[in-house]
């Protein structure tokens, strides 16, 4: 079981100094992977909380708030050499999916190869309909700009008739430096969530699962699979974020469930208390060696 570290860099703690240090840091004490989540913009008021916190909203900084992670991984890129750089998850329906295909592949092309593309819908009703879609049609959408993307880094030329999306003989360059594409995460827990991943996915993520939770998810994913004909085989990827509450010496039983890697929450970004988490999950590190 690989170990990667999840922390969705906010201002004013993430400065360009703090960021340019984590990621040597995580590369040296032989962390697989920094996983980033994304929302553009966010709101006082949301039809629907957010779902990892008991108040419904993300915690910040006072007067902070978070950074992009297309930009943000371009930097983390530069100085790092063997880190995995992962979206968990990138809010796919809000986005424009030639833009964005370009961004990823852009990124895989700068790093070598070293991209993980995850995925979800989102929760944030407000935000997806200040970016200029709608809502209720966000997983359709999300399924159609992923077959969009999908295309756009695996053929040389492309015609796309679609709900969202109509273009003739189109081409995007550079291709990714994976093959067959940048590898696609799905996040999420819905059944069309599972679907999703069965049909587009190289893994699933699941984010603040703790075992039990993981092992039902796990089963669930496996009734999926065998729906559309297939068996979930050891190249799919289970990808899971703890409860950031778990203790470290307790995440031996995601190995034994399977999990491939283990991204755990950072949490504060304040100097001194990554320091002490960094000293926690080098632990795990060597525990699972």
């Amino acid at each position: 079981m690989k170990i990667g570290v999840f922390s969705t860099f906010m201002s004013p703690l993430a400065t360009p100094g703090m960021i340019r240090d984590f990621g040597r840091q995580a590369e040296d004490i032989g962390l697989d992977s920094i996983w980033m989540g994304e929302h553009v913009v966010l709101f006082d008021k949301n039809t629907f909380g957010y779902p990892s916190s008991k108040d419904g909203r993300i915690p910040l900084p006072e007067g902070g708030g978070m950074l992009d992670i297309i930009a943000t991984f371009g930097f983390l890129a530069a100085g790092t050499t063997r880190l995995r750089l992962g979206t968990g998850v990138a809010l796919v329906p809000q986005r424009n999916p030639l833009y964005t295909a370009k961004e990823i592949c852009t990124l895989d092309w700068l790093t070598n190869g070293r991209i993980d593309f995850g995925i979800g819908v989102g929760w944030n009703k407000e935000e997806v309909e200040a970016c200029g879609y709608g809502w209720e049609d966000r997983g359709a959408r999300c399924d159609e700009f992923l077959e969009v993307m999908r295309r756009l880094w695996t053929e040389p030329v492309v015609d796309f008739q679609g709900k969202w999306v109509k273009f003739e003989t189109c081409r995007l360059d550079p291709k990714p430096i994976q093959k067959p594409h940048v590898p696609i995460i799905v996040g999420g827990y819905a059944e069309p969530a599972l679907r999703r991943a069965v049909r587009f996915g190289a893994g699933w993520y699941g984010f603040s699962r703790d075992p039990a939770g993981t092992k039902e998810m796990l089963r669930r994913l496996d009734e999926a699979f065998a729906k559309a004909g297939r068996q979930r085989n050891q190249d799919f990827q289970i990808i899971i974020t703890p409860p950031a509450t778990m203790p470290i010496d307790a995440m031996q039983e995601y190995a034994e469930l399977g999990v491939d890697r283990l991204v755990v929450n950072l949490g504060s970004q304040r100097a001194d208390r990554v320091g002490q988490r960094m000293a926690e999950i080098e632990k795990l590190v060597k525990m699972v060696a």
